[in-house]
């Protein structure tokens, strides 16, 4: 099965961070910035976000519209050691939409399991959950389109990789500065050609916003 189509999403200040040094982030962006955020949820088969994110931000990952869609994205939550403590809103939401935790081979996700979540397993890279192989995953499980909404490092993983097909950017009219949380982690690119590089296909104010959507060229 082929990987799903894979749209980055960053709501970010205007020089690119998500949250300030101290890790708060709601709200950087405006409503209407949030509104469509819901939407895409709403057309995506599955909601991709990294440990860390689930950690910080206690995310739910449903598409809050009305009414709710058919069928609910499954929520994917990379974790490489599978060692998220099984509580909070993505647990509190099972009945709604289903949940799975991919780790690395060898990694226990028993209290997950038996919390309700699944668990899969895939190769490592670089020490952590090879980004490609849980792509392959989902492709596997029939997921068509896949919406990822952080964090930084989950961020960085997909880009280097060249995994990226679609971004959608919100920049807020704020600025965060060098000790703010990047939405893209370290990339480490020698050279500008290293680079990989999107076609910016709209832009759109959303109140005091800025939305920009790009595709892989």
């Amino acid at each position: 099965m082929a990987r799903p189509h894979v749209t980055l999403k960053l709501a970010t200040s205007l020089d690119g961070r998500i949250a300030t040094a101290s890790g708060e982030s709601r709200w950087i962006t405006g409503e209407k910035a949030r509104a469509e955020v819901q939407l895409m949820r709403a057309a995506v088969d599955a909601i991709m976000i990294g440990a860390g994110t689930a950690r910080s931000d206690d995310p739910e990952l449903l598409a809050q519209i009305a009414p709710p869609p058919e069928k609910r994205a499954l929520r994917v939550v990379l974790d490489t050691k599978l060692s998220l403590p099984p509580r909070g809103r993505l647990f509190a939401s099972l009945k709604q939409a289903p949940l799975l935790f991919i780790g690395v081979d060898g990694a226990d996700g028993q209290k997950l399991e038996a919390a309700g979540a699944r668990t899969a397993r895939v190769r490592a890279k670089a020490g952590v959950v090879d980004a490609g192989a849980a792509l392959d995953l989902l492709g596997e499980e029939g997921a068509k389109r896949a919406l990822v909404e952080g964090g930084g490092e989950l961020a960085a993983s997909l880009i280097a990789g060249d995994l990226v097909d679609r971004l959608e950017w919100f920049r807020a009219p704020i600025v965060l500065g060098a000790e703010g949380k990047p939405s893209v982690a370290a990339l480490a690119f020698g050279r500008l050609s290293y680079a990989p590089a999107w076609r910016r296909i709209a832009v759109r104010e959303l109140g005091p916003d800025l939305w920009e959507s790009y595709e892989r060229t």
